[in-house]
């Protein structure tokens, strides 16, 4: 045999995953077989390791927009990402304490993936509070703003 069907050979165990081939042909006779060590730790199934907190805080889903009490909105964000609050670094904020805004104004920016997601309102009131610095990260359903709906 040569070189070639040896080649082929040892493509044939990797292609249907065999641990033993043996071949006779024109009176010679080849195995081959792979190191059983190898076999067997390819097989083994590896344990998974979980960690569970003793006393884990349970957290009441929260739909983006939750409604605080009858004036009050806590707008949260629908998204991980870095809080930006103005359209720019040189320019003013989108919105302040105190600010009347109407429904469909921006509030903010999240940019996730080098993509800038505009945050807009859903309600028209007056910004309470807004609850994250500028430049930090967020993570998803974290509260942003605190609404007054008017």
């Amino acid at each position: 045999m040569n070189l070639k069907e040896l080649k082929e050979m040892v493509g044939l165990m990797k292609d249907n995953d065999l641990v033993e081939l043996e071949i006779e042909k024109d009176g010679e006779r080849i195995r081959l077989k792979k190191n059983q060590d190898q076999v067997i730790k390819q097989h083994i199934p590896q344990p998974v390791i979980s960690y569970a907190p003793a006393h884990e805080a349970k957290v009441p889903a929260a739909s983006p927009k939750e409604e605080v009490n009858e004036k009050a909105y806590i707008v949260r964000s629908p998204m991980v990402g870095t809080f930006y609050a103005a359209p720019a670094p040189d320019q003013d904020p989108y919105v302040t304490k105190g600010k009347k805004i109407s429904q469909g104004d921006v509030l903010c920016i999240i940019e996730a993936m080098k993509l800038m997601n505009e945050i807009k309102s859903d309600v028209s009131g007056a910004i309470l509070e807004i609850l994250v610095e500028n430049g930090t990260a967020v993570e998803f359903d974290q509260p942003l703003f605190k609404i007054e709906v008017a």
